[in-house]
């Protein structure tokens, strides 16, 4: 076994990376401070409900970075962010295995009431299949699986695009009525998809992004929209015109837009972007490898 298996702070040299190392203590964060809320009961009057929600939410959280990895990639050319993607996801997976794990608890560990819920909810069957589907990718994430699975490794794990979807419809489905918060996830996971779709356009980056940013807001927009008109009989004209009210808070659709503008920052300048479209149009394509 390698040492970057055993020591996830390591490259696939055995030396101390502090990408790694970084990205690894950023993943931890989250389930320590669920941890420590638990510990000193700052959770709540239900602090094991409190969690089971909190690790659903980060699973989903986790789950849209793992995606954004070869977006980033792409369109920012850090090519070093493939090599923390695995851990991305397997961290995920523990997070969705931590929120399973949650609700066993907190139906005081009744594994045949657990499966009647499961049965009889379709939020619940959803976000089983969801861990189920995770599950499989984990287990398959390590390198003797993709030397044994050779083209069908690739094939299993485009599955995480679906799986994630399905996340988001579980956050929706329990989250009934205040869909704010699935609602930004499933912005930005639209987002992310129309990155993978522009990945080849003659575009120059900058613009991708500002585009893809303008239609993830949308995509959040459209989405609470559609669920309150077909769901839950809330006026949804009603809903879609507070997004343009700024007295409360900052709506979802803003906030798609905003972290999926994010990577302007990092962007390289205008003349630089345009640049490189104009090397795409003539054949040459930039140095990374797809998914």
């Amino acid at each position: 076994m390698k040492s970057a298996d055993l020591y996830p702070w390591a490259d696939r040299a055995g030396r101390f990376s502090p990408l790694r190392a970084a990205v690894f203590a950023a993943l931890v964060a989250p389930g320590l401070w669920i941890a420590a809320g638990l510990a000193m009961d700052m959770l709540g009057p239900e602090p094991v409900k409190s969690a089971e929600h909190l690790t659903g939410v980060w699973t989903l959280r986790i789950l849209l970075i793992a995606l954004a990895v070869t977006p980033l990639r792409r369109r920012l050319g850090w090519s070093r962010l493939i090599g923390v993607r695995r851990m991305i996801g397997v961290a995920a997976f523990a997070y969705v295995l931590t929120h399973f794990g949650f609700y066993i608890l907190y139906l005081n560990g009744d594994l045949m009431k657990a499966a009647s819920e499961i049965v009889s909810r379709l939020y619940l069957a959803i976000g089983f299949v969801a861990l189920l589907g995770l599950a499989a990718l984990a287990a398959t994430s390590f390198d003797a699986a993709i030397r044994r699975m050779g083209p069908n490794w690739r094939r299993l794990h485009m599955l995480a695009y679906p799986l994630t979807l399905l996340g988001v419809l579980h956050y929706f489905l329990q989250s009934k009525i205040d869909v704010g918060a699935p609602a930004l996830l499933f912005g930005v996971f639209a987002g992310l998809m129309l990155h993978r779709a522009f990945a080849r356009a003659a575009i120059p980056p900058a613009l991708v992004v500002i585009g893809v940013a303008l239609l993830s807001g949308a995509a959040a927009a459209l989405g609470e929209y559609l669920w309150h008109a077909v769901l839950t009989g809330i006026p949804a004209d009603r809903v879609f015109m507070a997004n343009f009210d700024f007295r409360y808070d900052v709506r979802p659709p803003w906030l798609a837009m905003a972290i999926m503008a994010a990577p302007l920052i990092f962007l390289p300048p205008w003349r630089r972007a345009v640049q490189r479209a104009r090397a795409l149009r003539g054949g040459s394509a930039p140095a990374f490898r797809s998914q």
